[in-house]
């Protein structure tokens, strides 16, 4: 008998990314539910509480739910999703800035325990979240050139 390891631990990064100011919400969840989907939109209106969110909303199954519904009609028309087509996930911002991530972090990296990848992962947004101006140039964005 020779023993196999357990299901490996995973968790997920679900988050979205400002187009004007380079900010940006992540949720790192152990899912990626509805649920979790539901929370990372919640969380774009806080950080926001005024005015309209658009959200880049490609066509997973995690995004078509009651839970998710809630948090629009919630909203009261400040949140507007914006469709992408099927199989285009370089028209989302937060998915230019996942493809940094990756060779930063996860790539060709051997982490001891899950709390080290999780805090490598986190150490990864603080950086960029002290240059603004670096996020935008990922998300290919020119607003802060306009603004």
């Amino acid at each position: 008998m020779i023993p196999t390891p357990a299901q490996p631990t995973k968790h997920y990064g679900i988050g979205a990314v400002d187009y004007q100011t380079g900010q940006r919400v992540v949720l790192v969840r152990r899912h990626k539910r509805r649920r979790e989907i539901a929370e990372v939109l919640q969380a774009l209106l806080d950080k926001h509480p005024t005015g309209t969110v658009y959200v880049a909303w490609d066509n997973a199954n995690t995004h078509e739910d009651d839970e998710v519904e809630a948090v629009v009609r919630g909203a009261a028309g400040r949140l507007v999703l914006l469709y992408l087509p099927t199989y285009s996930p370089w028209l989302n911002p937060i998915e230019l800035l996942w493809r940094h991530f990756r060779p930063e972090v996860t790539h060709c990296e051997l982490f001891v325990t899950v709390k080290a990848l999780l805090a490598a992962a986190r150490d990864f947004f603080d950086r960029y979240n002290q240059c603004p101006n670096a996020v935008l140039s990922i998300i290919g964005s020119h607003a802060a050139k306009v603004s």
